[in-house]
């Protein structure tokens, strides 16, 4: 060996390898789409970065992987923003991200779109897991900011509406870090209370960063778990959030809801003065045609027993008769009977009418059968068709040498023009 000549270690051929790539490229935007996604127990996240040419390793520790709001997977474009660095052990390149974004499309929106196709194949969006409003609710549930806009405007509605409601406010940050565990947590809290009919659970409208709290697996996971049916008032009409998914009622507004929660009670308390005003009414006529009755009666017992009793019996066949006659099961009968009666002359028409028209069908097909040329080649006849695909019935549209197509009633044949004559000299039949 050479005095000169300078060895190299693989350890220091590869720290050097590092030191190159880690100063060059300290931070660097890199586009690709991952492949061999795997999450492992320590929270940290290995994948590759790959393009139609090349691929690289890529790492995304565990305090990073929090940050990134959508789920990665195989397949998806992103854009990962890190540092280069070489991992010595192997000698392996890889890129340690910092940040990690789906290109073409919003982290927040691919979050909210993986969210909702995850859950709805679970089953949380089902109908049939829908639980109806309390018609009576003696006591409703708010989980929301205690200072927006929302909770006053659910306040004035029930107030309106039903001034003396029971209501439990359960205040929690709807908006921000942590608003979706605060969320959760006063949902929790409401059932735990064990005397909560409904919940509603809302906010006002914002973009889709302001309204991210209800777009998070864990304010679902609390709405499907609530043992009381939740109202999700999320929003201006057109924002929808995975809380309205879940939830068993979507309001378009917190004012809304507020209308929904408390609408059949108030029309109830309406009916029941209603009916009891009926009621009174219907209780004193009787009772004042009662005493003039026996203001009567006592007048003809005067007269006498035997021809009041005689007047009475004789007044109330009359009453049975007119009963009788206004029967309203009679009259159901009588209408029965005609409505039955319109009914087989309806299909006797109808019946009629479908025969006439068989009858017209059955011979518009005979005619059309005989003008048919194929009825003609079923008599033995053909029909010869030249190269030029037109019918052949003159001799001179064609010529010796040509060929020709002969159309049967079954099959054809394929045939050449060996002689023509302008003329038939065939004898006669």
């Amino acid at each position: 060996m050479s005095a000169d000549r300078k060895v190299l270690t693989v350890s220091e051929l590869t720290e050097r390898i590092g030191e190159v790539l880690e100063d060059r490229f300290p931070a660097v935007w890199v586009e690709g789409e991952i492949s061999n996604f795997y999450l492992h127990g320590s929270g940290h996240a290995y994948f590759t970065l790959k393009d139609a040419d090349a691929q690289l390793r890529a790492v995304l520790f565990r305090t990073r992987m929090r940050r990134v709001k959508f789920e990665p997977t195989d397949g998806l474009h992103v854009l990962a923003f890190g540092a280069i660095e070489v991992y010595r052990q192997r000698g392996e390149i890889s890129l340690v991200v910092e940040l990690l974004e789906p290109k073409g499309l919003g982290a927040l929106q691919l979050a909210f779109e993986q969210l909702k196709t995850r859950l709805a194949a679970e089953g949380l969006f089902d109908q049939a897991r829908k639980r109806e409003l309390p018609r009576f609710p003696r006591r409703i549930g708010i989980a929301t900011s205690p200072t927006g806009a929302a909770i006053q405007d659910m306040l004035r509605v029930i107030g309106r509406r039903f001034g003396e409601l029971n209501i439990v406010i359960s205040p929690c940050k709807v908006q921000g870090d942590g608003a979706a565990e605060e969320i959760a947590q006063a949902i929790r809290d409401l059932n735990a209370l064990g005397d909560v009919d409904v919940i509603i659970v809302g906010r006002g409208g914002g973009s889709i960063e302001d309204l991210a709290a209800f777009n998070e697996e864990v304010v679902a996971r609390a709405i499907a778990g609530s043992k009381v049916p939740v109202v999700s008032a999320v929003g201006h009409e057109v924002d929808f959030t995975i809380a309205d998914f879940v939830a068993d009622l979507r309001a378009p507004t917190p004012s809304a809801a507020a209308e929904l929660v408390v609408r059949e009670k108030q029309a109830v308390v309406d009916a029941l003065a209603q009916l009891r005003a009926r009621l009174e009414r219907s209780a004193a006529r009787p009772l004042r045609d009662l005493e003039r009755r026996v203001d009567e009666l006592t007048v003809r017992l005067r007269r006498g027993l035997r021809g009041e009793v005689s007047h009475a019996r004789h007044r109330a066949a009359l009453a049975i008769r007119a009963l009788r006659a206004a029967d309203p099961v009679a009259r159901v009968r009588s209408d029965r009977h005609r409505l039955e009666g319109l009914e087989s002359r309806l299909i006797a028409s109808f019946t009629r009418r479908c025969d006439r028209a068989r009858s017209g069908l059955r011979a518009a097909v005979a005619r059309l059968d005989s003008l048919s040329p194929l009825a003609v080649l079923g008599r033995g006849y053909s029909l010869t068709r030249a190269r030029t695909g037109e019918f052949v019935r003159r001799a001179s549209q064609v010529k010796a040498g040509d060929d020709v197509q002969v159309l049967l009633q079954q099959g054809s044949l394929d045939a050449r023009v060996t002689a023509t004559r302008e003329q038939d000299d065939r004898p006669q039949v």
